[in-house]
C-alpha cells in the first residue's frame, strides 16, 4: 500500500490480517474504514463501528476469516462531503475532482451513486502531492490517482485511477495527452 509509505500524510492505519488487532484497533477508535489491500471502486470498503453489532461478521468477510490482509485507517466524517481524487502525471498534480457520496451510500465512488463536482487543490492538497510526487516519479509511476479527505492521503491508485474524463471537462485539459507527453520524454532518457 503506497499511502503507508508516507505515515505523516495518512490517518490512523493498520495493515493487518488479525481480525483481534481490527477489534482493538476500533476500540481505541472508536469508527474505523476498513478496505481489502487489492480491491478497487469501493467493493469491501465497510465502515466499522466498536459498537456494531455485525463488525465480527465484517471482520471475518473482510479479513477471509485472516487469511487475507486488509487495511484499517480511522473513518474521518469529512468523507461525507466527499473525497478528493487528484490526478497526478510523473509525480506532478494535474488536476482534481471532488467525489460526493449520495447519502445512500457512504463509498465516494461514482458507480454507486456518487456526484462528481469540481474543486481546487489546497494548500494541503499540494503538500501532499509534492510528498509523494517524487516517490512516485522515481518508482515510473507515470499515470497516479490519490484519494484525500479532508487533510489526509487515505489512497493511491496505481491500477486504476479514475475520474480523467470529469476532471478533463471541469478543468478543460487533456489528462491523456498529459500522460502521453510524459511516457515519451522517458522513453527519450
Amino acid at each position: 500500500a503506497w499511502a503507508m509509505a508516507f505515515p505523516d500524510l495518512v490517518p490512523d492505519s493498520l495493515i493487518t490480517q488479525s481480525q483481534t488487532d481490527l477489534r482493538d484497533f476500533s476500540e481505541e477508535l472508536g469508527a474505523i474504514i476498513v478496505k481489502p489491500l487489492d480491491g478497487n471502486g469501493g467493493e469491501g470498503v465497510f465502515i466499522v463501528k466498536a459498537d456494531d453489532p455485525n463488525r465480527g461478521v465484517i471482520l471475518e468477510m473482510s479479513t477471509l476469516h485472516g487469511a487475507r490482509k486488509v487495511m484499517a485507517q480511522r473513518y474521518l466524517p469529512e468523507a461525507k462531503l466527499g473525497d478528493k481524487r487528484i490526478i497526478l502525471v510523473d509525480g506532478v498534480a494535474v488536476g482534481a475532482c471532488l467525489r460526493v457520496p449520495s447519502g445512500v451510500d457512504h463509498r465516494g465512488n461514482i458507480h454507486v451513486g456518487a456526484r462528481v463536482a469540481p474543486c481546487k487543490l489546497t494548500e494541503r492538497d499540494r503538500e501532499i502531492c509534492e510528498a509523494i510526487g517524487p516517490a512516485l516519479s522515481e518508482a515510473g509511476q507515470i499515470f497516479v490517482g490519490i484519494d484525500v479527505i479532508g487533510d489526509y492521503l487515505t489512497e493511491v491508485n496505481v491500477t486504476s485511477p479514475t475520474c480523467i474524463h470529469e476532471i478533463n471537462g471541469f478543468d478543460g485539459i487533456c489528462i491523456e495527452s498529459l500522460t502521453l507527453d510524459a511516457v515519451e520524454e522517458r522513453m527519450k532518457a
